[in-house]
């Protein structure tokens, strides 16, 4: 009897999920597996993009665990939210910093703070990270300044330090921000990342899945990349008549609402995989709040070949539609309220989706009971 390695085990593990979602529509709805994507990790219960962070995600079933990509002065790929990192870092209590305090136009909007373009790896290796949305999620801010920032090859190291002690294979979902206006200031990413994507065995033969909001970077991704097993694109999209960046700078109308058309989805589908909507654009809200009919972009999306996989779901009150709010408040933790609300859009049809808290994830997909 041959037997495989632990090694060789989860690489055939890692084909088998990424394979599990390969087949679009509802006549295939019992043979695919439902993806959970730990959106930033387990963000609602750990500072977004840190290794506590995406820890809780996994240790709570997340099938994949999300890092936003921006670029470092030196070129270096590293995770945070956007590449202003007034919000998310203890930048602002760094004197020796304070003169790169700047406003930037990025991608047609005007920004003030610091940005991750005008400093080196060593010098954000600095700083810590701070939770974004301290007000709804106060007992994340208890724990300002107690994390670093992590880059993405460190990422990729722990995503298989983890995979190799649990016995699993957990997938990535990294998201390469801003490419147009990177490009624009000589630090295009594409090209590090992809070969960030061959320098690592486990990206080699884990699940990838490379997502952006803009188009002309996936293209480029699909042809340098091919069609290799193990990696799927991501076509990100919102409910709005503006354009991507990268079509806005060159000079075209299409908006998000326009790829989200029939015409629009066959268009991605020739390049990406997966649609990756904002949860409303499934189904939208109606005046009073609450969940309305579900839209036609899922089966409009699967009739093209693409899966549909939004984001994202948050389990305070605050983000909930107001069918399933308590009284608790705003910024109340709703667990029941989010498992019924996924739950909804499941019946709709979706393939997976992005999660602040995979343990509501799980809890609306396998009914498993949650645990304080």
């Amino acid at each position: 009897m041959i037997r495989m390695t632990r090694r060789e085990a989860l690489t055939a593990s890692g084909a088998a999920l990424l394979a599990s979602t390969t087949v679009a529509g509802p006549a295939a709805a019992e043979a695919k597996k439902i993806l959970i994507y730990g959106h930033r990790g387990a963000s609602a219960l750990r500072p977004e993009h840190t290794l506590a962070s995406y820890a809780k995600a996994i240790a709570d079933g997340a099938d994949f665990i999300e890092p936003d990509l921006v670029s470092t002065k030196d070129g270096v790929l590293i995770i945070r939210h956007e590449n202003n990192i007034v919000e998310t870092t203890d930048i602002a209590s760094h004197p020796e910093f304070a003169d790169r305090k700047t406003e930037k136009l990025i991608d047609g909007e005007k920004q003030v703070g610091w940005f991750t373009e005008d400093f080196t790896l060593a010098e954000l290796k600095t700083l810590r990270a701070k939770e974004r949305l301290g007000q709804l999620r106060p007992q994340n801010a208890a724990m300002d300044g107690w994390f670093d920032l992590v880059t993405w090859a460190e990422m990729i190291d722990f995503a298989a330090a983890e995979s190799l002690a649990r016995g699993r294979t957990i997938g990535l979902v990294p998201e390469i921000k801003h490419s147009t206006y990177f490009a624009s200031i000589g630090l295009p990413m594409e090209d590090r990342f992809l070969a960030s994507l061959a320098a690592h065995h486990y990206t080699r033969t884990a699940p990838v899945v490379i997502q952006s909001f803009e188009t002309a970077n996936l293209k480029y991704i699909r042809q340098k990349l091919g069609r290799p097993a193990n990696v799927q694109l991501m076509q990100l999209t919102a409910g709005s008549d503006l354009p991507p960046a990268d079509i806005a700078k060159a000079g075209g109308k299409t908006s998000y609402n326009d790829l989200m058309k029939p015409e629009g989805l066959a268009g991605i589908a020739r390049y990406a995989d997966i649609l990756a909507s904002d949860t409303r654009s499934i189904i939208p809200l109606s005046p009073d709040g609450r969940l309305a009919k579900p839209s036609p972009v899922t089966a409009d999306a699967h009739k093209a070949g693409l899966l549909v996989q939004p984001w994202t779901f948050r389990p305070e009150n605050y983000f909930l539609a107001k069918d399933f709010q308590d009284a608790n408040g705003p910024a109340a933790r709703n667990v029941a309220g989010s498992v019924a609300e996924i739950r909804a859009y499941l019946a709709a049809g979706i393939d997976g989706f992005f999660t602040d808290d995979p343990a509501i994830g799980r809890e609306a997909i396998d009914h498993r009971s949650m645990r304080s």
